[in-house]
């Protein structure tokens, strides 16, 4: 009996176990938790499951088991917005009344179903296709998050976790992200204002790490450096201001550029009938007003991305987009003249993609920048000739010197600067010069002296020859005031008549054909010289037709490539149909020497 008894005991165990594992596959299948969201929704019995499924919204859990959780929870919370608190601590001093608890503590799981969901979201371990999914999902609770208003906390938190996170510049959230929500004017308009919030931590957390150890510093600055990539990102994807204007989306227009009639009206208005009809006296903004909301918001996001200590390649890419993407649609450009000067004093390519920006603010906003001249002067380098953005650079240094008013001096600094350039420059360079030189000249009649230039008739002393071919300019100088340029020539205009590039020798020589004519031609245009290479002077010499071929001459039909007074000593013999011959017909064959 006892083991009888034992047997018996044995058995309530397996019976356990059995209906354990029946429990865990049901978890596994799925239906478990489907079982669980389908009685969250039809009773209030059931809202102990809410706890449960919200353990299964995280970046470890299988796809299909966050997925399917996430969609109960979402069927669950919407049509309960409106009446959660906007936050689970605002009702903490009110009554105990059980059902302000009982909407308190949803408040507070709500909260924390969107921290489960940005943490999938940031997380690299999820899924591409879920992190989009759940992408949606928090969209559409900031959509409605705010008693159907616009959830700006909800948003907040999401970038902020974007911006925070080890996410990529370029990953998938950040491109969704931009590509799906950024043509809703509302969601550009909170994008700006996060931003702004966001660089005001970052700066304090960079001066928190004053105190750091080195490699803790460089951790620090490692992440510093991929939240800037990131926003940078995302402010280069937001549309420009007018494309907003034509297609004016918003993804949640209730209380952003909404105008109220009666503001105390609206504050006190709690029952549903009155906000019907506030809403129903609600005006939206015209297209000024909202543009002007936007250009505040936007002047202040990018001046304090620009506070940053931005790497080098952002940097670039910010100097070379600010005249197109930012400079038109900011408050007041003239704000932008620190940052832009001090760019363009650093030197090298950082200045050059600084000029067209400085150019804007000095020609159409009134900038005044006296050392402009001094420092686009010392940018003449070899260098720049092979730089990435040298087109640009050639067409603003054009219209810079197109200005009447450059004194002589000036502007025969610069025309004798790249007239020595053209010694050192690739032949596309070359080219690109003489027609500087050339608009120069025709722009600014004083320094036509320059083209011949007679030597100084001061007296030599006895006893010393006259010294032929001093050139007064002195190439090292950076100041153009000292250069001396005034008393020199274009002699390098006239060597490079010579050059070994034809398309060089050619246009020098048409030049000189154009300064010899008594009168006035026009400017060449430096726009379809400016981006020359090697290969386009190629490619143009290719197709250029040339009416006489030069030819090699002989006084008599050669009959063989190489005659045996090249090559003495050796034999060179072939048979007619081009086979080598064999046996004493060597294919080279010593002959000198042998007999003796």
């Amino acid at each position: 009996m006892a083991a009888k008894n034992g047997e018996k005991l044995s058995l309530v165990p397996n019976k356990q176990k059995q209906q354990k594992k029946k429990r865990e596959k049901a978890k596994e299948n799925g239906d478990y938790l489907k079982n669980l969201g389908q009685q969250l929704l039809t009773s209030r019995a059931h809202i102990n499951n809410l706890p449960i499924l919200l353990t299964y919204i995280t970046p470890n859990s299988p796809p299909q088991h966050a997925l399917e959780s996430l969609l109960s929870l979402q069927s669950f919370f919407t049509p309960l917005l409106p009446q959660l608190s906007s936050s689970s601590a605002n009702s903490a001093n009110q009554e105990p009344d059980p059902e302000i608890v009982y909407l308190t503590w949803l408040r507070s799981k709500f909260d924390d179903f969107v921290r489960c969901l940005v943490d999938i979201l940031v997380s690299p371990q999820s899924e591409d296709a879920l992190r989009e999914i759940v992408l949606d999902a928090v969209m559409e609770f900031v959509k409605v998050g705010n008693a159907g208003k616009f959830h700006s906390a909800i948003y907040h938190k999401l970038l902020r976790a974007i911006y925070h996170s080890e996410l990529g510049a370029e990953d998938i959230v950040l491109v969704l992200l931009a590509s799906k929500y950024f043509t809703y004017i509302d969601v550009c308009y909170f994008t700006y204002i996060s931003l702004e919030k966001l660089v005001r931590t970052l700066e304090a957390k960079e001066d928190g790490n004053a105190s750091l150890d080195a490699e803790k510093k460089i951790q620090s600055k490692t992440s510093m450096e991929l939240s800037i990539h990131k926003m940078k990102f995302l402010l280069s994807r937001i549309p420009q201001l007018e494309a907003l204007e034509e297609n004016l989306q918003m993804w949640n227009g209730l209380g952003l550029f909404v105008e109220k009639d009666n503001k105390q009206e609206s504050i006190a208005a709690k029952d549903k009938n009155t906000k019907k009809s506030q809403k129903s006296g609600d005006k939206v903004l015209s297209s000024r007003s909202i543009a002007k909301k936007m250009k505040s918001k936007l002047t202040k996001a990018w001046l304090s991305f620009l506070r940053l200590p931005l790497p080098l390649s952002v940097y670039k890419e910010v100097l070379v987009a600010l005249h197109q993407s930012v400079i038109p649609y900011i408050s007041n450009p003239i704000m932008l003249c620190d940052f832009l000067t001090q760019s363009y004093d650093i030197g090298g390519v950082v200045s050059v993609m600084a000029l067209s920006s400085l150019y804007v603010l000095m020609t159409q906003h009134g900038l005044e920048y006296p050392n402009f001249y001094d420092k686009l002067y010392a940018l003449l380098e070899p260098a720049i000739f092979i730089a990435k953005h040298r087109a640009k650079f050639f067409q603003l240094l054009d219209a810079s010197l197109k200005s009447a008013l450059l004194p002589a001096y000036l502007a025969a600094a610069f025309c004798k600067k790249l007239s020595r350039l053209t010694l050192f420059v690739p032949p596309s360079g070359a080219i690109v010069i003489v027609a500087l030189v050339n608009n120069l000249l025709q722009k600014h009649p004083s320094i036509s002296c320059l083209v011949h230039q007679e030597r100084d008739t001061g007296e030599t002393p006895v006893g010393e020859k006259r010294k032929q071919g001093i050139d007064h300019f002195k190439n090292e100088e950076m100041d153009p005031k000292k250069t001396n340029a005034i008393r020199s020539s274009l002699w390098e205009m006239d060597t490079i008549r010579h050059h070994y590039c034809a398309p060089v020798s050619r246009f020098a020589v048409s030049l000189a054909n154009d300064l010899a004519v008594s009168a006035r031609v026009p400017e060449i245009s430096v726009i379809d010289l400016s981006s020359g290479s090697y290969g386009t002077i190629f490619n143009d010499e290719m197709k250029r037709r040339v009416k006489q071929i030069a030819v090699a001459f002989y006084n008599a039909t050669p009959t063989s490539l190489f005659s045996e007074s090249d090559f003495p000593g050796w034999e060179f013999k072939f048979t007619a149909n081009g086979s080598e011959p064999h046996e004493e017909s060597a294919k080279r064959q010593r002959t000198v020497g042998v007999e003796a």
